[in-house]
């Protein structure tokens, strides 16, 4: 094609040099010129029939690659293309354009495997196996050995050597790559250790206190984890370190659909007694212990007349007492309470005694798991419990406060007056 332009102009009178570079010039505006013509036919003409007939498909999966510009990296290489097949007009620097040319096609291509690999991991979310077994980890793998392998063949095509002769050269120098990829490899069996042990999904709540982590997981790749925080930041934890350090998974207490109540109150030891009968007398008004008191009075009665117990002194014999009365209470309380889990287990009992008081432990499982809803039945049991104690003669053990201290003083000077 140069000829036949330098020839024209040779004919026209122009001198030979000049009519080289004038050819050259000439040949290489018609290439561009049908570069810029093949890339207006594949991204107008081609490319806008692929999207019409996708918008058209029933099917999603299609839109995505749309969304992730699948089709455009790859019809980068079009005129790219023309280049290369015209690179022969330039007898010498052919080799060189071609190489050029063939380099980014093989970039090109690699560009659009790794978009194609970002679509097929929106895909798979859309299924909810994705938020067990989640792909995106073992897809950046993919995309690093793309990379590699594409590094390898540029850097072949320049060097003019076999890419296996590269790659046995990056054989050799195994340990260096292992330095190198030490996060990613350590990233990948951690993936595949918690995929596999289903030690971890998108969507769980974990505590991680090392890094500042309490909150839901909402990705998962090769290198890191990100968790959303309570208080909506952002937590980056290397994906490596959920299995050589422990974290706290919250999924068990979601899918039982149990939250656990463990709490305690400290009453005042001071106050703790035998009821007398005035006192029985006034709880069993008490709905939810008024079967419990008849029953438990009579099994007494008959124990104490079974060993003949001397009635003289309420030491002699078995008694009820209104800490235990109170716990029959609390215990009848939580069995019908609505929102306190039946299917699991529930217990009201003392703890070792300390100098703050005698602790009685609310051990139950409410039957809401999420945050807010347990946190307003943990408020509603135990507001209920602690405005009921001082109904058993029972008082909540607490340290002195200014209130008591003047109560204390005034009640000292209204003596002395």
């Amino acid at each position: 094609m140069i000829n036949l332009f330098k020839q024209c102009l040779i004919n026209y009178g122009i001198s030979e040099n000049m009519s080289l570079y004038i050819s050259n010039a000439i040949a290489i505006l018609v290439i561009i010129l049908l570069s810029i013509i093949a890339d207006i036919i594949a991204k107008k003409l081609l490319l806008k029939a692929l999207k019409l007939y996708i918008s058209k498909s029933k099917n999603k999966w299609d839109d995505i690659l749309i969304q992730k510009k699948v089709f455009e990296r790859l019809f980068h290489i079009v005129p790219i293309i023309v280049i290369h097949a015209f690179a022969p007009v330039f007898p010498d620097y052919k080799d060189l354009i071609q190489k050029f040319a063939f380099s980014y096609i093989i970039l090109a291509v690699i560009f659009a495997i790794d978009r194609l690999l970002d679509a097929i991991d929106d895909i798979y979310r859309n299924y909810e196996v994705s938020k067990i077994r989640p792909i995106k980890g073992y897809l950046q793998l993919i995309k690093i050995l793309f990379y590699v392998i594409g590094i390898v063949i540029v850097v072949s095509t320049f060097l003019e050597r076999s890419p296996w002769i590269l790659i046995s050269g990056i054989g050799a120098a195994t340990a260096v790559l292992l330095l190198i990829f030490q996060n990613s490899i350590l990233g990948f069996v951690a993936s595949i250790q918690l995929t596999t042990n289903n030690m971890l999904q998108i969507g769980d709540w974990i505590e991680m206190p090392k890094y500042g982590a309490d909150g839901d997981v909402i990705d998962m790749s090769l290198h890191t984890v990100k968790v959303q925080n309570w208080d909506k930041t952002i937590t980056t934890i290397p994906t490596h370190a959920l299995i050589s350090e422990s974290f706290k998974n919250w999924r068990g207490m979601q899918e039982a659909g149990g939250r656990r109540i463990k709490r305690s109150i400290y009453i005042d030891m001071t106050s703790i007694k035998f009821c007398t009968e005035e006192m029985l007398e006034r709880y069993k008004q008490i709905e939810y212990i008024t079967d419990y008191l008849i029953k438990k009075k009579l099994e007494i009665e008959n124990y104490n007349k079974t060993h003949a117990k001397d009635s003289t002194s309420i030491v002699n014999g078995r008694h009820l007492t209104n800490i235990g009365t109170f716990r029959a209470y609390v215990e009848q309380y939580l069995n019908n309470h609505p929102n306190v889990h039946k299917g699991m287990i529930h217990v009201v009992r003392h703890l070792q005694p300390t100098e703050n008081g005698l602790p009685i432990e609310i051990y139950v499982f409410t039957n809401e798991t999420a945050w807010v809803d347990y946190e307003k039945i943990q408020a509603d049991i135990f507001d209920h419990i602690l405005a009921v104690i001082p109904e058993f003669d029972l008082r909540i053990y607490q340290s002195p406060t200014g209130h008591d201290l003047r109560k204390t003083i005034n009640n000292n000077f209204t003596d002395y007056t």
